[in-house]
């Protein structure tokens, strides 16, 4: 895609002001660095870093009708959400396979607000409009940008400009004025780090953006940490590690299958899923530790220890935190065991590899205390 067929965030005069190393992606220009993926990876595991993901795409979902809508395209049962709660969740084919991976919440009493990926946003606003019925609507939200402050001083740095941020437990999300701004925030991410998702007007975007920055805990972090921080976290990206082939069970997703939801079996592709559940998949998503040679990067053949062709790497890369190599990919469910011995083919050279519990880092979401009755 040329730089003028890309699209651009309502921060991309800001990144270039940045001096950030930009690069297509979900159909955006897009900051992939700016002073290193390396440096930027260690200081969100250490201090806090502010995304731009606005590329993102976030709509609403309103009407009485809006929920029960809702859920015949996803197994999550968001009947039971309580305001100020959101969740992950999958945008399911009629086949059971995934066409996306969300959050949806319900930061206010309207229905529902939902994020999807950039380079499936079109489709999915495409295809829920398609099919939503009753009373319920979908309005896109394009007017909107999206920040995230990810890693373990982001609570402190928000905490400054919204005392009330701090008592938010991992998932919760509200609605609030926030910099002055209408603004839907969660507190969520994709690195596994503690951390907020922030909702914005476009047209203060630039404004918040610059105000976060002012605080030195902060730096501006591009894509490519956010790629590592998500690989370390044992995150799917969708395109990669999961697509609308991939079903929950093959994706190792099965926490996104609500038990009420199992039971009444009346979401998308629920046959092909309850029947995988009961009599296995035909393969499963993995993580790898590669003890030697290259990183096995996204395309990387997977062999058993005889050299048979098993399985495919879906992401991986060299992990900072770990000093090693780590990647995903899919293997049978007989090779999925931990501890199992594989090798991953780098160049044509087989590399040993061995299957690994994920997250290969643990992830550091803050999860308030539980009240004693």
């Amino acid at each position: 895609m040329t730089d003028e067929a890309l699209k651009t965030t309502p921060l991309n005069a800001a990144h270039r002001a940045l001096g950030a190393r930009m690069v297509g992606f979900g159909g955006y220009d897009m900051p992939v660095q700016y002073e290193g993926v390396l440096a930027e990876h260690r200081w969100t595991r250490e201090h806090a870093g502010l995304f731009d993901v606005s590329h993102m795409g976030q709509c609403r979902i309103t009407g009485d009708d809006a929920v029960a809508q809702f859920e015949r395209f996803v197994p999550g049962d968001y009947a039971v959400l309580k305001a100020g709660r959101q969740k992950y969740s999958l945008l399911l084919n009629a086949e059971g396979g995934i066409m996306d991976d969300l959050m949806a919440g319900r930061p206010d009493h309207d229905g529902l607000y939902v994020v999807v990926n950039a380079g499936n946003k079109d489709a999915d606003f495409a295809f829920l409009n398609a099919n939503l019925s009753g009373d319920a609507k979908l309005k896109v939200l394009a007017d909107r940008a999206l920040l995230a402050v990810q890693g373990p001083e982001a609570a402190e740095v928000m905490a400054a400009h919204e005392p009330l941020l701090a008592e938010m437990g991992f998932m919760d999300c509200a609605r609030l004025m926030l910099f002055g701004s209408d603004c839907f925030i969660s507190r969520s991410g994709y690195t596994g780090e503690d951390g907020y998702e922030i909702s914005v007007p476009a047209d203060q975007a630039e404004r918040i953006w610059t105000t976060i920055l002012k605080d030195a805990r902060v730096k501006p972090i591009g894509l490519g940490a956010r790629d590592s921080l998500r690989l370390e976290a044992g995150l799917p990206l969708h395109g990669h590690d999961i697509d609308a082939s991939t079903s929950p069970v093959e994706g190792a997703l099965t926490f996104a299958l609500s038990k009420s939801r199992k039971e009444r079996a009346d979401f998308n592709g629920a046959n092909r899923i309850l029947k995988e559940l009961a009599e296995g998949p035909s393969r499963v998503r993995v993580g790898l530790s590669v003890k030697e040679g290259a990183p096995a990067r996204e395309g990387a053949e997977i062999a058993d220890t005889d050299g048979k062709v098993i399985g495919t790497v879906t992401s991986g890369g060299p992990s900072p935190t770990l000093g090693r190599n780590i990647a995903m990919g899919y293997v049978p469910p007989r090779f999925a065991a931990l501890g199992t011995d594989l090798n991953v083919l780098v160049r044509g050279k087989p590399a040993a590899a061995e299957v690994v519990a994920t997250p290969f880092v643990a992830q550091r979401y803050y999860r308030k205390p539980k009240t004693q009755d």
